[in-house]
């Protein structure tokens, strides 16, 4: 073979072996990244997602004045609304004067009950009293009595003497007007004494509505100062107010949504993934998150947990399969996943990404599952 024929030969294999290098780094390209695929799982049916609090008027009254601008940066705390407070200022006012008649009525109630428990006493004394009485008045009669018969006995045989035995009936008769005086008077004493006990038992019970009325007036006085407070709208969070539905001077009904507050320093993500996706993730696994709006920011994160259920159940008319044509439809199923470098342990930006994030952001999201 010539060398013209040689070198001719060689340049015959020349495509040949450029085409098979070239199906080799394409392979070995295709194969690392199938691998790489692999050991991620991923979705764009993502965003971020944060809270975001709904203002509302706890009080009905006119609004005085409305103190932030529409998008404005506010501090938890921070005075939002005032309403007008002169009403309710009367009626604070109108609250502790029943209060205090209240507890009025209830210091007369306790003076009254302490009159008719000390005399109830008293009367249970006096039917003591008479009870011993009673007793005395009825010695005294018994023997009495005994004289009389004795006398009649001794008059027979004339051992006593007719003055004697008449003094000693006069004495009877003294005895039995004293006993059943005694009589009397104790069922006097046990009348007034049931009395006294049934007023005592009154002014207790008086007591108690008196003091039912001053814990309802006291009731009454919190409740006010209670929507009192209310006219004072403070900031839930620090964020962005945003969303006001009010202007000065409006007359606002209990319940009226005033204005919404987005909290900034606690955000997630809220990622739908595929059910075919779902045997993979676990909570804990790493994850890349890129965000739509910053195409250059890439942030990590951690998978935290799972969503309760799949998101048509959450829908406002969820699917009815059981009837009808069934077409599958493949689910998704919503992850919150922490973002775990761009907000320190304060809830606040650490300050290493020139970001500002919003809830409702659309971002991409990479678990890492091998």
């Amino acid at each position: 073979m010539t060398t013209m024929e040689k070198q001719t030969q060689k340049k015959n294999w020349k495509p040949f072996l450029i085409l098979g290098l070239a199906l080799v780094v394409l392979a070995a390209t295709g194969a690392f990244f199938w691998i790489k695929s692999a050991a991620y799982e991923s979705t764009d049916d993502a965003q971020l997602d944060g809270n975001i609090y709904s203002v509302r008027s706890g009080i009905t009254a006119y609004l005085d004045t409305i103190y932030f601008q529409d998008n404005q940066l506010v501090k938890q705390g921070d005075t939002l609304f005032v309403f007008d407070t002169t009403a309710l200022a009367a009626t604070v006012q109108q609250a502790k004067a029943a209060l205090a008649n209240a507890k009025a009525g209830l210091s007369i109630s306790d003076i009254n009950a302490l009159e008719s428990v000390q005399l109830a006493k008293a009367s249970v004394q006096t039917s003591l009293s008479e009870a011993q009485t009673i007793a005395s008045a009825k010695a005294r009669l018994e023997k009495a009595q005994n004289d009389v018969y004795r006398d009649e006995e001794l008059l027979k045989v004339k051992a006593v003497t007719q003055s004697q035995y008449e003094a000693d009936q006069a004495l009877l008769k003294q005895a039995r007007a004293a006993y059943e005086q005694a009589i009397h008077n104790e069922k006097s004493a046990v009348i007034s004494s049931a009395g006294h006990q049934s007023q005592a038992k009154a002014a207790q019970r008086q007591i108690s509505a008196a003091a039912a009325v001053a814990s309802q007036r006291e009731a009454e006085l919190l409740a006010v100062k209670e929507q009192l407070k209310h006219a004072y709208v403070l900031a839930p969070c620090s964020g962005i107010v945003t969303k006001r539905s009010v202007d000065e001077g409006q007359y606002v009904l209990a319940g009226q949504s005033l204005c919404a507050v987005v909290d900034r320093q606690h955000l997630w993500v809220t990622a739908n993934f595929k059910e075919t996706q779902l045997s993979k993730i676990k909570p804990g696994q790493q994850v890349d998150i890129s965000i739509d709006a910053y195409p250059d920011l890439e942030l990590k994160g951690t998978v935290l947990s799972y969503g309760g259920a799949t998101g048509a159940k959450f829908s406002l008319i969820p699917p009815d399969n059981a009837t009808g044509n069934f077409i599958k439809v493949t689910q998704r199923f919503p992850l919150r996943i922490k973002l775990d470098d761009f907000f320190g342990s304060d809830n606040k930006p650490t300050g290493r990404y020139n970001a500002v994030l919003f809830p409702g952001l659309s971002v991409f999201v990479k678990v890492k599952t091998n």
